[in-house]
């Protein structure tokens, strides 16, 4: 069985500054509410997945209404969860309720940030991989914005992000750097669910990379399928979103 975790439980205050009243952004759409980010998202999945689960917190309601509204041709494969420490903890902890919501019958679980917008090749290879994924995209790598990933001189992945927004640091030698697509595949859902239960609160409180670091960081490159993202979009503001939607009429 094949689970996808979204999270979507932000407080969306970058995307809000360019708004005229606050949204989620991942349901912001200007023209028609299939263009919102997660109306893409499920319906470039949904055939492929056998349960979405979407973590929400911050305007918990306006997703609720959302997907009763204008999803209801995949509803029924949905299943909503409510994050209740959107407004003091990290992203990490949306991507641990998501875990436990699995259901018991999870062999695979794939799991994307809710404000990306990407192709549909590159998701489908993503989910239909025979591996762990891990996804890269071919933004540059700034400290402001970026998770980097890089594999250091023993092949071993490591992710660093700056939440200040000002600096990123490696202090080891190493043979590659990314920029994550924040995309993952997890081909174990036992491995993963020991390490939720075995978080720290200081790591349940932190960002999704708590996580993600400790599953992927035992795996060396060759053991992954690391997927390049062909069309890739973090949309933290409005005028990123207009740039994905534009990339989508081509």
């Amino acid at each position: 069985m094949k689970s996808l975790i979204i999270t979507v439980a932000g407080m969306s205050s970058r995307f809000n500054r360019d708004t005229k009243e606050d949204v989620l952004k991942c349901l912001y759409y200007e023209d028609v509410p299939a263009n919102s980010l997660l109306s893409l998202q499920v319906h470039k999945t949904s055939h492929l997945v056998d349960e979405i689960i979407v973590v929400g917190g911050y305007r918990y309601e306006d997703l609720e209404a959302f997907v009763h509204r204008h999803l209801t041709d995949v509803s029924k494969n949905m299943k909503l969860v409510y994050n209740d420490h959107y407004q003091d903890y990290g992203s990490g902890y949306s991507l641990l309720k998501g875990i436990e919501a699995l259901s018991p019958q999870t062999d695979e679980v794939v799991f994307i940030e809710g404000d990306l917008f990407f192709d549909t090749e590159s998701i489908e290879k993503i989910i239909t991989s025979k591996k762990d994924v891990i996804s890269v995209n071919h933004e540059p790598i700034l400290s402001n914005k970026a998770v980097a990933l890089y594999f250091d001189a023993n092949d071993y992945p490591h992710y660093i992000y700056d939440t200040s927004h000002s600096c990123l640091e490696i202090h080891e030698p190493f043979t590659a750097i990314y920029n994550s697509g924040q995309m993952w595949k997890f081909s174990n859902p036992s491995s993963v669910r020991e390490i939720c239960r075995h978080l720290t609160p200081t790591q349940e409180q932190g960002t999704n990379l708590e996580i993600i670091q400790q599953y992927f960081g035992v795996y060396k490159s060759q053991e992954l399928d690391i997927i390049s993202i062909c069309l890739w979009f973090n949309c933290n503001t409005v005028a990123d979103y207009r740039e994905a939607i534009k990339a989508l009429s081509k």
